[in-house]
């Protein structure tokens, strides 16, 4: 066992490696073909590596806190209406390039909005970072 879980680290599948006793003996007991089991090892690390690159990508965000689209009470917000809501969590502009610029007093909800999708960019894989605009300027 020692060295196959050796051999799996070599390829780079850590996680397979790791919980490779406790899936053997599920196979086992549940009596999977070659292919069941071949198939649950790699669904398992592709699960793991997801987790992890989420993970990642949430630390690096560096967000003030997570709040979810749904969250968001739009009855509040006389500016932004539902089908433009609907049309903003298509997600469509970030797959397009564009940018989304959020202006307005304190307290309308910018941050929760900018927060909330850039947490939906993140499920869907993309790599992103919340700045806030003091902090851009001086990078700039």
């Amino acid at each position: 066992m020692e060295e196959l879980q050796q051999t799996l680290k070599q390829l780079r599948l850590s996680e397979v490696s790791l919980e490779l006793p406790a899936l053997m003996r599920e196979a086992e007991q549940k009596s999977w073909t070659y292919y069941e089991l071949l198939n649950h090892l790699l669904k398992y690390e592709l699960t793991k590596r997801d987790e992890k690159n989420k993970a990642r990508r949430l630390k690096w965000a560096k967000f003030p806190y997570q709040k979810t689209i749904e969250d968001y009470d739009l009855s509040e917000q006389t500016s932004l209406g539902e089908r433009q809501m609907r049309q903003l969590k298509e997600m469509n502009w970030l797959e397009q390039q564009y940018n989304l610029i959020l202006l307005g007093p304190p307290g309308v909800g910018k941050t929760h909005l900018a927060v909330s999708f850039r947490l939906v960019a993140i499920e869907q894989g993309y790599q992103v970072m919340f700045l806030p605009m003091g902090e851009l300027t001086t990078i700039l």
